[in-house]
């Protein structure tokens, strides 16, 4: 099992900031790139953030600039810098790991989900 828990989720004014984290347990050998996603009320699920291990970074155009996307190896844990927060930040926010279990399978798991909401 690889089990994704997410926290730091909640309610800010637009131009406020808020901090995502996203810990990864379970029987992981290797993780090949973490990210973020979010899905507003009536749309897709759509990718934000993502990081490789390496350190390698991807943003959405409409976060880019404002949010900052980091991670922790040793300790399998990703997170989400939000500054500048907008209303239609406001979502629902999901963490995704991807990699390899210790018995050689790749894996895709995802978080709980996590409401970020932006006031105008």
């Amino acid at each position: 099992q690889v089990q994704l828990v997410e926290s730091g989720g909640g309610l800010v004014q637009a131009g406020g900031s808020l901090r995502l984290s996203c810990a990864a347990s379970g029987s992981i050998f290797k993780i090949n790139a973490m990210g973020w996603y979010h899905q507003a009320p009536g749309k897709q699920r759509e990718l934000v953030a993502s990081i490789t291990t390496g350190g390698s970074t991807n943003y959405a155009d409409s976060v880019k600039g404002r949010f900052t996307i980091s991670r922790d190896n040793a300790k399998n844990t990703v997170y989400l810098q939000m500054n500048s927060l907008k209303p239609e930040d406001t979502a629902v926010y999901y963490c995704n790991v991807a990699g390899t279990t210790d018995w050689g399978a790749s894996f895709r798991s995802w978080g709980q989900g996590i409401q970020v909401t932006v006031s105008s």
